[in-house]
């Protein structure tokens, strides 16, 4: 399992996925062993879709910084 440093959970009201690096996105055809960092801009979070911006690291750097969401609405670009 990962260090909870390399973690990053979705901060958007009711969701709380976590992003594991050993795990991957099997929805977003993620494979295991990419970081968080390396995401490509145009990933998404699987449950609720919000972006990159809407997650923080478990612990470490960044952990219990404010987060604004940006969560896709219908029409938008990208959709």
């Amino acid at each position: 399992m990962s260090k909870p440093e390399e973690m990053y959970q979705c901060q958007t009201v009711n969701c709380g996925y976590i992003y594991d690096p050993d795990r991957g996105d099997r929805k977003g055809k993620i494979p295991k062993g990419v970081k968080f960092e390396d995401l490509p801009d145009s990933w998404r979070c699987p449950i609720c879709g919000g972006t990159k911006k809407c997650f923080r690291p478990l612990a470490g750097p960044g952990s219990t910084q404010e987060i604004r969401c940006e969560l896709p609405t219908p029409g938008s670009a990208g959709q």
